[in-house]
């Protein structure tokens, strides 16, 4: 369905147009014109899937630009998504010159408050520092006239539970409340009950949020063997844009700090980091300055970054729905992505369930021996001197050139070429990976994990599900420690840590293919 169908005022077309969007996502069709007419929405979207569109947009038609008051409350739950959804409404939002504010825990709440004086007409934040604010009457909801909670299961399982109820009790009764969330427990039921009038339901099924566009393999491997086979996977592959999910956020440290030792262009981001280096590294990842980002699932909530064309799963997500939020990350807006889990044999019942719940068959993949990935090496050599040679003006250098023809053959030249950008000495840097405890088996039962000790999956950990002692805390990933040195494996890097030396990427065309002799195992 085009976004002209839908009875969008000229200002939000044209910034739609100027986005580079052309037709409405699933969510978008089906959830604009039942908030057009003010009925509550609780609809069932991803990350991904275009569901800030579908709130947003009929929210900004609706705003009176005259009126300084607060007309809409956006509650996320985490302070990403939070700043992504506000970058949004202030993108759809141009044209109308709609004032939009965001606020969250980790920054100035003075410079807040200054910032909310400027009367914004939608406000955007997370369930703590809502709070503060209402509670410092520095924001007032008394003339809120739509309601959005935002990954409303993310923030149940996160505690917040509380929270929205304070919140929404400052909300006015007669408000339109639209409610957001990945799956449908029966504590997001109970919300829709409790606070919301009749509301209508959209649903996109499992296999439209998996999406075709995303060819989804899995790696049978042992803990030890993962590292190296995944970077093997990466010389091979020669992904552009890569997200790494880990289980824990000691996890990322290692994985990103091994990748870069390696030689990758790589940074990992968790809710240790501060809000600086986090929106710094994504600002390098979305400019397309990083070519791998490793992350938790909680950190990656609600990312939405264009161009990711590989998602690794490094350790396979307990949660058959957290898996489809991850690999949501790539095969967006009609380009092609391609997933890869990596399942250690006692695992493989979790890898089941998921295809229970997505309805595709994950294909089993061969990993590259360390020949085949040497070869992919040489192959992204070579496409980093046809690059090279194309943006050089050869003419200024024909003297050297032929100096150094009189006293090298010309294969000599072309080799110690290659031999610079090939890996060198990082070929043999020793990496450590902490190992992981094995998830559960789910023939024993999951529940035996869920409140006790953490073993680094989503339920594990000693934090209370919606206990007040969890209210700020933004992660929720535990580990279990242990170690064993892990050895081999490889990647270039230019001096500057470009995996592509000037900052261009090569373009492989063997999405989950098999350009250099690694293969598909059909079973």
């Amino acid at each position: 369905m085009k976004f002209a169908e839908l009875g969008l005022n000229k200002a939000l077309l044209k910034a739609i147009d100027d986005s580079g969007y052309e037709e409405a996502t699933p969510i978008q069709a089906e959830t604009i014109p039942l908030v057009m007419q003010g009925l509550d929405v609780i609809g069932q979207a991803q990350t991904g899937t275009g569901k800030t569109a579908a709130f947003g947009l009929p929210i900004l038609d609706k705003i009176d630009m005259d009126n300084p008051n607060v007309q809409a409350l956006i509650v996320s739950p985490t302070r990403e998504l939070a700043i992504q959804t506000q970058e949004e409404l202030y993108r759809l939002g141009k044209h109308e010159h709609a004032r939009v504010q965001v606020v969250y825990g980790g920054a100035d709440i003075r410079r807040q408050i200054n910032s909310l004086k400027n009367h914004p007409q939608i406000v955007v934040g997370t369930p703590g520092r809502l709070l503060d604010h209402i509670n410092r009457k520095t924001v007032r909801l008394d003339h809120v006239k739509t309601l959005v909670l935002d990954e409303a299961d993310e923030m149940l399982d996160m505690g917040f539970v509380d929270d929205i109820e304070s919140i929404i009790k400052q909300v006015p009764e007669e408000r339109q409340t639209l409610l957001f969330s990945a799956t449908m427990p029966d504590k997001i039921k109970r919300i829709g009950v409790q606070f919301m009038k009749e509301p209508h339901e959209v649903r996109i099924k499992a296999k439209e949020l998996t999406t075709d566009l995303v060819d989804q393999f899995y790696v049978k491997s042992r803990e030890y063997e993962k590292f190296d086979l995944m970077t093997r996977l990466f010389d091979v592959q020669d992904p552009d844009l890569t997200i790494v999910f880990g289980r824990a956020k000691r996890r990322v440290d290692e994985l990103s700090k091994g990748l870069e030792a390696r030689g990758y262009n790589a940074a990992g981001i968790h809710g240790d980091l501060t809000q600086q280096r986090r929106s710094q590294i994504l600002k390098q990842f979305r400019d397309g300055n990083l070519d791998i980002l490793v992350a938790t699932d909680v950190a990656a909530r609600g990312l939405d970054i264009s161009g990711v064309t590989h998602v690794y799963n490094y350790d396979i997500p307990q949660d058959p729905e957290s898996y489809v939020h991850r690999i949501g990350r790539t095969g967006r807006a009609g380009h092609h992505g391609t997933s890869l889990t990596f399942v250690t044999p006692n695992e493989m019942d979790y890898l089941r369930e998921i295809e229970k719940l997505t309805k595709v068959r994950m294909l089993p993949l061969k990993p590259p021996s360390a020949d085949e990935a040497f070869a992919g090496q040489l192959s992204a050599a070579e496409n980093k001197v046809a690059d090279l040679v194309k943006a050089t003006d050869t003419s200024k250098f024909d003297k050297e050139a032929t100096e150094l023809l009189d006293h090298y053959e010309a294969e000599e030249l072309v080799a110690a070429l290659l031999s610079n950008l090939t890996p060198g000495d990082e070929h043999d840097v020793p990496v450590h990976i902490t190992p992981e405890r094995p998830l559960p088996n789910r023939h024993g039962g999951r529940g035996g994990n869920r409140g006790g000790h953490g073993h680094g999956g989503y339920r594990g950990g000693n934090n209370s599900r919606n206990g007040r002692n969890n209210r700020y805390s933004r992660e929720r990933e535990n580990g279990n420690r242990g170690r064993f040195d892990h050895k081999t494996g490889s990647r270039n890097g230019s001096n500057n840590g470009s995996r592509n030396g000037g900052g261009s990427r090569s373009n492989s065309n063997n999405r989950g293919g098999s350009k250099h002799g690694y293969s598909i195992n059909h079973k």
